[in-house]
């Protein structure tokens, strides 16, 4: 995306500069300090103790306690899914598409894998298209995707379980812009001076901005980027009328409301 602004910061001289950063680092150091207690309480959180599920993965029906796959922690991420259609939830296909090295949850004794509705036939061969390095599973027959908040027709969500022997339980869940903090896009882009340039961001007057979700890439272009076929190129493709109509429907793809982009 190229915009030329029609304001620019103001130019000040270094000491001014370095003093309004100090300011500005201040707050980012209390925010910082305050991550640190969520996550503690996070730790803190009791867990609720799960049925058997069953699922279905690329070689055949795995039990939830089996997609461990020995570790005593999993991360799911649930992966919206709409039957029939070509392209599937944009904001879910970038989002997955960033995590191509995991090994290192190894060391913490932890896994990350995608659950989706769609049949596991039709969602390998989704995953194959895009590019995706995650390993997925389906709960197309399974209660397990809307027991943790995510069944057909409804949103993505983000589960953590821990596991003790062949018991596995529910320690962690968020959905909605709560899935920000485990991204690096939003965190890299807030950096920049203009920000998201999304429509509903607290922008300098002159910022530039767009309508939101109009720099994102959507699932073609993922495709066209990481898929057998890429071409690496960058440039948005904004090809698929209906991968537009299922972002419309897509609860991810809602501008935040003035709460989400308070808390």
């Amino acid at each position: 995306m190229n915009a030329t602004p029609a304001a620019l910061p103001p130019v000040v001289d270094p000491d001014t500069w370095r003093q309004q950063l100090d300011d500005l680092r201040r707050r980012e150091k209390a925010a910082t300090h305050e991550l640190d207690a969520i996550a503690a309480q996070r730790r803190r959180l009791p867990m609720v103790r799960l049925p058997e599920y069953t699922l279905a993965g690329e070689n055949g029906p795995v039990r939830l306690v089996d997609v461990f796959d020995g570790r005593s922690q999993l991360i799911t991420y649930h992966h919206m899914w709409f039957p029939g259609e070509q392209w599937q939830c944009g904001g879910c296909t970038g989002f997955t598409s960033q995590y191509t090295r995991l090994d290192f949850l190894d060391t913490y004794d932890a896994r990350f894998v995608v659950v989706t509705q769609g049949p596991i036939d039709e969602a390998l061969a989704y995953r194959d298209t895009v590019g995706n390095r995650m390993t997925w599973y389906s709960t197309d027959d399974s209660p397990f995707g809307a027991d943790m908040g995510a069944g057909p027709g409804e949103g993505f969500a983000v589960n953590v379980f821990l596991r003790d022997g062949d018991t596995v339980y529910r320690t962690w869940h968020t959905d909605g812009r709560g899935t920000e903090q485990l991204t690096h896009t939003f965190p890299l882009i807030d950096l920049l001076p203009w920000g998201r340039q999304e429509e509903w961001q607290d922008s300098p007057e002159g910022w530039p901005r767009n309508t939101t979700y109009e720099g994102w890439l959507d699932s073609p272009d993922i495709a066209r980027l990481y898929g057998p076929n890429g071409t690496c190129d960058p440039t948005p493709a904004r090809t698929s009328t209906s991968t537009r109509t299922t972002q419309a429907t897509d609860p991810a793809a809602t501008a935040p409301t003035t709460q989400e982009t308070t808390r």
